[in-house]
Formats: C-alpha cells, structure tokens, sequence
C-alpha cells in the first residue's frame, strides 16, 4: 500500500488531531508530558464535598474517618485541588468553557475555566488545543456551579495526554462486535463495562478466598504440555525450535494437578488459562479460563457440596459489590443475584440432583411416548434408533456413552434452569473417573447446569493405574477411529499414579462461565479481551 493510499484511509479527525499534535510539538508544548500535577482524584472530590441546597453550609464526619462537607448551588470554597482525567465532554462559550472529566473508575468531575481566572492566553489555548479524549490536569477550587454542580473551578490547565482519535458519539454507536474489538473504547464509555470487569476481579478474587478457607493451596502447573490430556477435546498445536518437537497449548492442569495429590499436596486448586481448538459461540471460548480443585479422602459428593457453598460464596461476593450496603446476615435474598436482563436468579437453598439415566428416561418418555427404556445394557444399534428419531445427527465413531450423553443434551440440557446436579455419567465418556461404587455401568461424576448451560464438573477419581492404563487404551482406540478429541495415553502420569494416589475427589469449573451464571452476559462480555478476527 503506497504512501498516498494510507492516509487516504485516515479519518479526518484523525488527521486533525494529528496536525495538533505537529503543531503543539512546534510551539514547545509536550503533549505527552512525563508527569502532571494530581493531589486528589475525582472521587476523593466527590467524597469530600455534595451539593444539597438542604444541607448547605454543614459538615459529616464518615465512617473512615474523613469529612464531608455539603455545598449549596452557587457555593464556593478555599480549597484547591489539582485533579486529572480524560475529557469526555466540552462546552466552549466564550468566556466560559465546562468540560466533563472521567477517570479510570468511571467517576466524572467538571471543570470549568472561565477567562478572568486563567487568563485569555489559557483559555485561548485551551480551545485551540483540546479535544474530547483528551487527558488534562487542572489546578483550582472545588465550588458548586449556578447550576449545582460539583466542580473544579481552574486557575490553570495542562494538556496530560493528546488523543489522536474521537471518542465515539455515544455508547449506542458501538455493537457487540466494536465493543470487544475496541474493548478499550467500550471501558471508556460503558458504566457496564468497567462494572463487568471490576465484577470478574471480585469473583476471582471470591475464588481464591473460598478455597484457601477451606485449607486448599494454589499451584501453578505447564501451559505447554508434550502431550495433551485432562479432557476430551482438540488441542492447539505449536512448535518448540530450542527442542525440536511440537507441544501443545494445555487443555486442561488434570494431570498435573492430580501428580500434585500423589505428591502429598491434599487440597490443590488452581486458576489457569487452558486453550481448545473448538466452536466459538456465546458460551465457548477457544482460550478460556478454568478452575480445578483436588481433594484427598473426598467423594464426588463432598465437592459437590464444596461447589455449591463457592458459588454462593460468589454471589455473596456480587451482591455486595452492587449493594454497597448489602448485609448477608439481615438480607433473606443474599443469594438472588440480578442479570443483565433486570431479571433474577436465586442460587439458595440445597441444590436437586438427577440421575442421567432416570432424568433422559423420564424426558424421552414425555416427548417421544413409547421409545424403548435407556440403559447401561442399550446397544449402540438401539441408540442410534433413538438419536434418529428426536434428531441427532450421529458423529464418527460414536459408543453407547456418546450417545447418551447427546440424546441426554437434546432432550435435557435447556430444560435445567437449575440450579441442579446431573449425575452418574457413562464409563465410556469419562476415562478419568471412578466406577460407581454402586451402580454398574455408570462413573461418580456429575456436572453442574444453571440456567440451562453446563457450569462445572466433579469426579470420584480414578486411583487405580491399571484401570487408568486401560480407559487411555480405550481412548487411544477411539482416537485411531477418528475421533480427534480422545484422550492419550500420557505414560509419564500413569507412572505417577503407580506411585500411589489417595481416595480423590476433583472438579472443574470455567470462571468465565461463572460469570456468565452470575451477572446473565454471554461469554464474550465476561472476558475483558475475547479472541475476534482482525478486520483485515
């Protein structure tokens, strides 16, 4: 692309912006200057001082021990600030100019710069040289306009930061797409936004508090793994030039996690990012973030319960972040949290379980009368029979486990508002996971569905390196068959259970998932910078 070509393709304001910037450059002014003067924030002002025409003229003394004072329209006062922020709203009229700053929390302050107080060479430049988007600092009073409003009345400015590009119209002119591809323009004019992303902090943050109470240590183990294993699915695949030999990105910290517990670690969790060559839609992300937990001497009944109370520990964690005087002792609803939507959705109580089987059987018979009974005995040919007549495409190389785990998705899944326990899965489908100590056929596993969409997983695990040395063997036969999401046979893990590895219970749970369960967004509004295309 020539020369000519490219700045053809630059916006107008873009192009003016950049002219300031040259011109700025040529009088001696830094538009980008090291440093600027700050002594307070934007919200220590709006701490500090309100406008309230009934209060005016008192003072109250806080809880953390600062004060607040409380103006009437009009009022001024003998205390200067400098303060900074980004410019997102300007109003220049003639003696006068107003201009609306925000910082990084989202809170806004005005300012107002009025010719006798800085000066006709100040105000002069200030019209001249700034734009919305700007960063500025001012220096001046905190009063109270004609009009009410908090401000800081500026004795002088300084340009803190030039913007080279306009800020959108409004948060209207930026859909779904542009809101995830300028992400960073989305955290400037969404309130949503930078709530959604102070929201993901604190459930994380939740997380890590719930599982360190109940004595759980946080681990960290390889991104880059020599072989791929943990889960059913496809991995992404790169290249080490320093060993010669492909890795790949981890799908799962399953077995490494689980070395950790023969190790003698007997509560490890871990928060990671794992990768997946997979669809993309509103509840998939390629890469994604994931936590697992492992507990020695622990059942799949006991991480069940376990996962029941740092869900809700999360919600409790959500609600206090909305309410900023929310009180989970006083409050009968602590745990009905509001979604996006303004509708809400209660995680109280003691979660319901179901058993797969019953809960397919039960389904099958209400929508298609009179198909044959599922069960661990059923053929493939049977299911197949089954899969055809409410309409599932059968895959390559699909056994009787596939198979009823996907009739069990199309007659089930988007019935489970939830919150509810789907358990005793299929041995077939679930290669690291103990038999059922007392039901043949079926492992102790369940997953966790809230409003209609999986949230986590849990498993008795399988201890038994014989047994675990047979299922990878299984797997290996499916992947031979096609099957590009089998497990493989990882020899270095069965070598560490063969070292010896306690009664175990495990769980995963995706914490953008959770996010999505809490607040009611899809996927990629719950991840700060999700994977897009590039435009070109």
């Amino acid at each position: 692309m020539s020369k000519a070509t490219k700045n053809q393709d630059v916006p107008e304001q873009v192009k003016v912006r950049k002219a300031k910037r040259e011109r700025l450059l040529s009088e001696g002014t830094a538009p980008y200057p090291v440093d600027v003067e700050r002594t307070h924030t934007l919200k220590q002002i709006r701490d500090a001082f309100v406008v309230d025409e009934d209060k005016a003229g008192t003072t109250e003394q806080r809880a953390d021990g600062t004060v607040r004072r409380y103006l009437g329209i009009g009022d001024e006062t003998d205390t200067e600030v400098a303060v900074a922020g980004r410019v997102i709203f300007m109003r220049n009229t003639g003696k006068l100019c107003f201009a609306t700053l925000q910082e990084g929390d989202g809170t806004q302050l005005q300012a107002m710069l009025s010719l006798a107080e800085v000066g006709e060479d100040a105000l002069k430049r200030w019209k001249s040289d700034v734009d919305m988007g700007d960063f500025v600092s001012i220096r001046g009073r905190v009063v109270s306009s004609r009009r009410g409003e908090l401000s800081v009345f500026a004795s002088t400015w300084t340009l803190a930061s030039k913007a080279l590009r306009p800020l959108p119209v409004s948060f209207a002119d930026m859909n779904e797409d542009t809101r995830i591809r300028y992400r960073y323009t989305d955290l400037i004019m969404r309130d949503d936004a930078r709530r959604m992303m102070i929201t993901r902090v604190t459930v994380v943050r939740a997380v890590r508090e719930y599982l360190q109470g109940l004595g759980f240590l946080e681990v960290e183990t390889p991104m880059l793994q020599t072989l791929h294993g943990g889960a059913a699915a496809r991995p992404f695949v790169t290249h080490s030039n320093a060993l010669d030999m492909d890795l790949y990105l981890r799908i799962a910290p399953e077995l490494y996690l689980k070395r950790c517990v023969v190790g003698g670690i007997e509560k490890v969790f871990e928060v990671n990012r794992n990768f997946r060559n997979e669809g993309i839609d509103s509840s998939h992300s390629p890469e994604f973030a994931m936590l697992e937990t492992y507990q020695a001497y622990a059942t799949y009944d006991d991480n069940a319960a376990s996962t029941q109370g740092l869900i809700q520990h999360c919600a409790r964690a959500v609600n206090k972040l909305v309410h900023d005087n929310w009180d989970p002792e006083q409050d009968p609803d602590s745990l009905v949290v509001t979604l996006a939507d303004g509708s809400t959705y209660d995680f109280g109580g003691e979660w319901p379980k179901l058993d797969m089987y019953d809960s397919l059987n039960e389904a099958l018979q209400r929508k298609f009368p009179g198909q044959p009974e599922v069960t661990i005995h059923s053929t493939v040919d049977e299911l197949k029979a089954i899969a055809d007549t409410i309409g599932v495409e059968p895959g390559t190389g699909w056994g009787h486990g596939k198979f009823v785990e996907e009739i069990w998705e199309e007659l089930c899944a988007d019935q489970l508002d939830g919150p509810v326990f789907v358990r005793n899965f299929p041995v077939e489908t679930s290669p690291l996971t103990r038999d059922h100590r007392s039901k043949p056929g079926v492992t102790e596993k369940w997953d966790l569905y809230v409003r209609g969409f999986e949230l986590a997983t849990g498993y008795s695990e399988l201890i038994d390196p014989v047994i675990q040395r047979q299922r990878f063997e299984d797997q290996a036969r499916l992947a031979a068959g096609g099957d590009d999401e089998a497990m493989v046979l990882d020899e270095d893990f069965l070598q560490a259970m063969e070292q010896g590895m306690p009664p175990t219970a495990g769980t995963g749970m995706g914490i953008d998932r959770l996010l999505m369960a809490l607040t009611g967004l899809g996927i990629r509004e719950t991840v700060l910078f999700p994977l897009v295309k590039p435009e070109r």
